[in-house]
């Protein structure tokens, strides 16, 4: 199944000197890999220049809109009605934005329509796993 759900989501990157800087990125699921999301942000929002994909659990970004969640690289949590942080943890540093909540649950839940909770068919990517560690031995 080759079905992809994009959405342009508008951020604010939180600086170190407490600034909030718009930052636009694409929200992004594909049921060829039904677990997880991508979040693609472009060069200019990014250290060194170039296109950065954050891949996570679609089921952390469910949970983080309710709670705190995630452990590592990436944590999720409401941030007062309207916003969601999604922070993100790499070796060259951390990124602190803020979400509208409302646009990360219509992603989240045009993701549901396209594979139901529950209802993810991970042999497929086990398989493309399995052969990319083993190299098709």
């Amino acid at each position: 199944m080759d079905i992809t759900v994009a959405q342009l989501a508008e951020a604010r990157l939180v600086t170190a000197q407490d600034q909030e800087v718009p930052v636009s990125a694409t929200l992004r699921y594909t049921a060829d890999d039904p677990l997880a999301v991508f979040v693609d942000f472009p060069a200019e929002a990014a250290l060194n220049g170039e296109e950065v994909t954050w891949t996570f659990a679609r089921a952390l970004l469910d949970q983080g809109l309710r709670a705190p969640a995630g452990h590592g690289d990436v944590q999720i949590w409401p941030y007062g009605r309207t916003r969601t942080v999604v922070e993100f943890h790499s070796p060259h540093g951390m990124a602190l934005l803020l979400f509208p909540e409302s646009s990360l649950r219509r992603f989240l839940v045009r993701t549901y329509e396209v594979v139901a909770g529950g209802q993810e068919d991970v042999a497929d990517v086990v398989e493309r796993g399995l052969s990319a560690l083993f190299g098709g031995v």
